[in-house]
């Protein structure tokens, strides 16, 4: 069926009529136009079909309208804030001024009533229009537009090109499609410069967080450099939604909506060897989009076990579970205490072609080559308990589970646990002690707990003291130490030395990187004694302590001890 043939009205009939174009041709420029997604008379001037200077005066004596000369227009004095640019641009639409509630804006085509119904709906003013003429009104669009570029670069800050030209960024899920035209305001360059800078200085400065956060009056930027957060930028606060959309078009987020949380992801390649993996999150607040960025490094996963903190016993008792054939090792700790890393620290050291190794992470967050990684996904179904049961017929002898939720998921990975594989989750707990009674309040039986689990690690991650800079503390009296608890440590006191951090051009704030602190207890015969009897988290942790299991406190004072990290962190991570 042919396509219906546009009906002359408005200004194409009067077009006509003063024969500057025949019927056909003006039907075909109608068409055309539709087609292009342009209004009737930009399409007309930009194809030369007819000069703007007859169009303008055309509607002018159609519509009894007198012409305005934009040229001596002062696009300074243009409202910014009344509509978007893309309406602008997408309408050739131009605000000229504004009074009370009535916005007048320049137009070549008063007959596009579509154009102002849109820019009455978003700007919430009544809108009238001024003729003018059409090439000139397009000059104008385009300095103004330019000019709000170049706006946005200078209230973006001065931002160097130093190592934005090598970056290669791609969104990772490519199941998620966004919204292309709801997108091209993302894509404006300094929106695009300051994004891609604010990436790039992230992972200088060995951030593991970016956070864009949108409030009623201002707007920010925040690392979260070695666990602390930290600003970083203010942009305008008026810029909150193109930042928000740009970080969702990077992550192949569906831009338009804006009513509920998404998860995304990003590969920044920032050169031929390295790459880095954003985890993207969105969150609607009360006055836009919170946009966190988790920076994902797979380097870190691959530092070794020496390099994580722990003790030399406590590195023995991981490394001996590592090696038993069966049994579950559980990692506890907060979110940002470095689980993850512990895990797969662990994993790689498993990863031989003659072990068979699974994952079920939500989400995964380190590709590992050798490693058969599965990402959860509630919406079908793909649970942890469901992961689980596929891998008990897939022949595996390692398997890893993200976190222990619920009952049915602590069941599965206790009953592959006893079945002659090696499991390994975690937990979201304070210590390991109530780590084994967080298992027994979920209703895993008692004697299945203190038969399978073998080895438990809390952690939390201190920052570590920069070597460069940091001084002795000799202002603590003895009886604070005393009161801090350094008389259990076994370190006499006259072989530790206590440091402050102080601050240089090498560090942050005096510290620099983090250092984990461990507490790392194998399950015992009296421990598991002491579980079977339904024994609490006090006595269990009473019996860690006589087995020579130092709890993270102890740890936290140790590593302070040595002077890797300081007591204020020792005490700001695991004080009571």
């Amino acid at each position: 069926m042919n396509a219906p043939t546009p009906q002359l009205s408005g200004l194409a009939r009067r077009l006509v009529k003063d024969g500057l174009l025949d019927e056909s041709a003006a039907k075909n420029a109608i068409g055309q136009a539709a087609k292009e997604k342009k209004p009737f008379v930009q399409f007309l001037v930009s194809s030369g079909t007819v000069n703007a200077d007859a169009i303008a005066n055309a509607a002018s004596e159609e519509f009894g309208t007198p012409l305005f000369d934009l040229s001596s227009l002062n696009t300074d004095a243009i409202p910014t804030d009344t509509v978007d640019r893309k309406l602008i641009h997408k309408h050739q639409a131009l605000p000229l001024y504004k009074r009370g509630n009535r916005l007048f804006v320049a137009m070549a085509d008063p007959t596009n009533l579509h154009a102002l119904d849109e820019i009455k709906f978003q700007s919430g003013c009544s809108s009238e229009v001024i003729l003018v003429h059409g090439d000139k009104l397009t000059k104008a669009i385009e300095k103004f537009l330019t000019a709000q570029e170049e706006s946005i670069g200078d209230s973006l800050g001065g931002l160097d090109d130093e190592g934005l030209e090598d970056l290669d960024i791609q969104a990772v899920d490519d199941e998620k499609q966004g919204d292309d035209n709801a997108g091209k305001e993302a894509d404006e360059a300094p929106i695009v410069k300051f994004v891609n800078k604010v990436l790039l200085d992230a992972i200088k400065g060995g951030a593991s967080d970016i956070h864009f956060e949108p409030y009623e009056k201002a707007y920010r930027v925040r690392f979260r450099t070695d666990g602390i957060l930290e600003e970083k930028a203010r942009p305008p606060v008026n810029l909150a939604s193109r930042l928000a959309a740009r970080l969702k078009v990077m992550s192949q987020m569906d831009i338009s909506e804006r009513r509920v949380p998404q998860d995304g992801r990003i590969k920044m390649k920032i050169s031929k060897t390295r790459a880095i993996d954003f985890r993207v999150n969105t969150l609607p607040t009360l006055f836009g989009e919170k946009v966190v960025l988790r920076i994902l490094d797979p380097s870190s996963a691959k530092l070794g076990i020496d390099a994580l903190g722990y003790e030399d016993s406590q590195k023995k008792i991981f490394m001996d579970a590592l090696a038993q054939p069966q049994g579950m090792i559980l990692v506890t700790g907060p979110t940002g205490s470095g689980k993850t890393v512990s895990l797969y620290t662990g994993l790689n050291i498993l990863n031989t072609p003659e072990v068979n190794i699974s994952t079920a992470e939500d989400p995964v967050e380190i590709n590992l080559e050798g490693i058969n990684q599965v990402q959860m996904n509630a919406r079908v179904g793909l649970t942890f308990a469901m992961a689980l049961r596929s891998f008990l017929r897939q022949d595996p002898d390692v398997v890893m589970v993200g976190e222990i939720r619920d009952l049915e998921t602590a069941e599965i990975g206790i009953k592959a646990a006893q079945t002659g594989h090696l499991v390994l989750s975690t937990l979201h707990t304070n210590s390991a002690p109530e780590t084994l009674t967080r298992l027994l309040n979920m209703g895993v039986p008692a004697f299945n707990v203190a038969t399978t689990v073998s080895v438990i690690i809390a952690q939390r991650l201190a920052r570590r003291l920069c070597t460069h800079c940091k001084k002795p503390a000799t202002d603590i009296p003895d009886d604070i130490l005393t009161e801090e608890g350094f008389d259990d440590i076994g370190i006499p006191r006259a072989e530790f030395q206590l440091f402050h951090p102080v601050g240089c051009d090498q560090c942050n704030k005096g510290y620099k990187g983090r250092v984990g602190v461990y507490e790392v207890v194998r399950i015992t015969p009296t421990i598991s004694s002491l579980i079977m009897e339904g024994g609490n988290a006090i006595d269990i942790a009473k019996a860690a302590k006589e087995a020579g299991f130092n709890n993270l406190r102890i740890s936290a004072l140790r590593k302070a001890a040595w002077g890797m990290t300081s007591l204020e962190e020792a005490n700001r991570i695991t004080k009571d």
